[in-house]
């Protein structure tokens, strides 16, 4: 098990799955509270990092192409601090984030997992029901249907058409964009048969933003409702079924002592890598893909294959 632990959330690995879970302070940002706890499968990895830097380091998970449905609307259009697959590291814990990396890149590497785009979602999105008020409107979604209604800022021509209410069957695509500089944002649904040629502003189908911080949220919407169409790959998918965490405060270390152990692992890998030559890292290397291999195979068990996989893992 890794874990770390920090003001601005938590994050475990227990070699199949890495839990995110966000700080409930104010300088967390709101968009990744309202998210919520996460659960990534390691199939859905593509790789992760952590960047050091003069007051505090930055841990990023890097997931593959068209594995989060989240990730698909938000288009790298995200700011650092909204990012739910970054987590800022105080000075203090670079080797607990270290150790991180390390036990995440080993699985990675002893899985073997394809790092290339994914055909189908991996990621269940935002849970539903779910309902955000921001820019001119409120939109809604029950995993069914989406429901948007208009408030007193909404331009009365677009307001007169009264509430929209549609099926993620009517829905050919979404698309979130935020504000740019003077440039208000939109959440905008695509309907079969229906013109997208007015602006947000008019448009029955938009939601248009302001620049506000509940604007993100949108994108949860967007991110839920993009999770039960087609894969963008052309694979038609059922909303993956993930098992949901269970509830844990932030600040509270999941795994009991991981934490204690993991500040000694990273200390031992600034140096832990055996002190011969390159050739004996490839043959551990070699023996992670053969245990994996035997695995598979049936020819190890469960028990068999983490055992073996630790005491490799171990001389590195």
């Amino acid at each position: 098990m890794a874990e770390i632990m920090q003001k601005d959330g938590v994050w475990t690995f227990d070699g199949e799955t890495v839990r995110i879970v966000p700080g409930r302070e104010r300088g967390v940002h709101l968009m990744r509270r309202t998210l919520g706890e996460l659960a990534v499968p390691l199939a859905a990895v593509a790789g992760v990092a952590f960047e050091t830097g003069r007051k505090s380091g930055r841990l990023r998970l890097r997931l593959r192409e068209g594995a989060d449905p989240l990730l698909q609307v938000l288009r790298g259009q995200l700011p650092d601090a909204a990012d739910p697959y970054q987590l800022s590291v105080e000075p203090d814990r670079t080797g607990a984030a270290e150790y991180f990396v390390a036990e995440v890149r080993n699985a990675l590497l002893l899985d073997q997992i394809d790092s290339g785009p994914c055909d189908r979602y991996l990621l269940p999105g935002p849970a539903v029901p779910l309902s955000v008020g921001a820019g001119d409107g409120v939109a809604a979604f029950d995993g069914e249907q989406v429901r948007l209604e208009w408030n007193w800022k909404t331009e009365e021509a677009k307001k007169s058409a009264g509430t929209r209410l549609f099926s993620v069957s009517d829905v050919e695509s979404v698309v979130w964009q935020p504000s740019v500089g003077l440039e208000h944002g939109y959440l905008r649904f695509v309907l079969a048969n229906t013109s997208t040629q007015a602006p947000p502003k008019y448009d029955p189908y938009a939601v248009e933003l302001y620049g506000f911080k509940k604007d993100p949220l949108m994108a949860l919407i967007a991110a839920a409702v993009t999770a039960r169409m087609p894969h963008p790959s052309g694979a038609d998918q059922a909303p993956v079924a993930l098992d949901k965490p269970a509830d844990t405060a932030p600040g509270v270390a999941i795994g009991g002592s991981a934490g204690g152990s993991m500040n000694g692992g990273g200390g031992e890998g600034d140096g832990g890598q055996p002190g011969g030559d390159g050739n004996d890292h490839d043959t551990l290397l070699r023996r992670l893909r053969e245990l994996g291999e035997l695995h598979r195979e049936g020819i190890l068990t469960a028990e068999e294959f983490a055992a073996a996989k630790q005491a490799v893992l171990k001389r590195f």
